[in-house]
């Protein structure tokens, strides 16, 4: 009999890939995805660019993907939201835009939310149709799942449709689980740089405070309490931040010293 053996799948090009064979592909795509994913907690990546390593490697995972996007959920909201190619992103913008979609509805739900053929889907009617005009048919969305909640999901997407079968969502959900921990641990660092970066600029403006105050004391003979009240005021007569109107005067000391300085020799 022609065409290919018994229980043979096509490739792209109509030649025989003896299913045995297609599964152990993906599952070694699933584990080097997953090895990959330990590599990245290094700090080397911003938060943004490492997010962008994470759904790239959602990509070769999961069999069928032309592209994917992940969105980090911050107070239960999006807040950050990359993708892998431009045509996910055009998908994204609508989906957050309208307000519905499979990403939006996998990350309330807390469940993988898959597919075929998104154009006639009725859970989503304006995102679908819309989605389906740009050519995106397939979706398979798996949240990101950690012991503190929902941290975020990774929305994968194909040009054809019914293209995400339950093997390509087991391999999904399997990846979804230490993907989780990289983006909750990417998160947790990045929002440990911003407070020390917020802690660094209030010593800092502390410290250009507090010479003021030496400054004023020095001058008028006040207390500290009544020189940090007169610049107070001084910043709101000025209409400036406390912090600005400090390092005008300490800059105009450092001026005057200088001059002296200059003027002595």
């Amino acid at each position: 009999m022609n065409g290919p053996e018994h229980g043979a799948v096509l490739d792209g090009g109509g030649k025989g890939v003896d299913p045995q064979e297609q599964q152990l592909s993906e599952e070694h795509d699933l584990r080097s995805s997953v090895a990959a994913l330990a590599t990245l907690g290094t700090g080397r990546l911003g938060l943004e660019d490492l997010l962008t390593e994470v759904a790239a490697f959602a990509v070769r995972a999961i069999p069928g993907a032309d592209g994917a996007g992940l969105t980090l959920l911050e107070s239960g909201r999006a807040d950050t939201v990359v993708m892998t190619t431009p045509f996910v992103h055009e998908v994204d913008d609508l989906q957050y835009g309208i307000g519905q979609g499979p990403c939006i509805t996998a990350a309330a739900e807390r469940r993988t939310v898959r597919s075929g053929s998104l154009g006639g889907d009725a859970r989503w009617p304006r995102f679908g149709a819309r989605v389906a005009r740009l050519g995106v048919h397939s979706a398979l969305s798996l949240p990101l799942l950690t012991p503190s909640g929902v941290v975020g999901a990774i929305n994968v997407y194909a040009h054809a449709k019914h293209v995400f079968d339950d093997n390509a969502a087991r391999l999904g959900e399997l990846f979804a689980v230490p993907a989780a921990i990289a983006v909750e641990n990417a998160q947790v660092l990045a929002n440990a740089r911003r407070l020390a970066i917020s802690l660094q600029r209030a010593l800092e403006t502390r410290a250009i405070v507090d010479r003021a105050v030496g400054i004023v004391m020095s001058r008028s003979g006040a207390s500290a309490d009544e020189a940090l009240s007169r610049l107070r005021t001084l910043s709101q007569h000025e209409h400036h931040k406390l912090v600005d109107v400090a390092q005008t005067l300490v800059d105009e000391a450092v001026r005057r010293a200088r001059s002296r300085r200059t003027g002595s020799r």
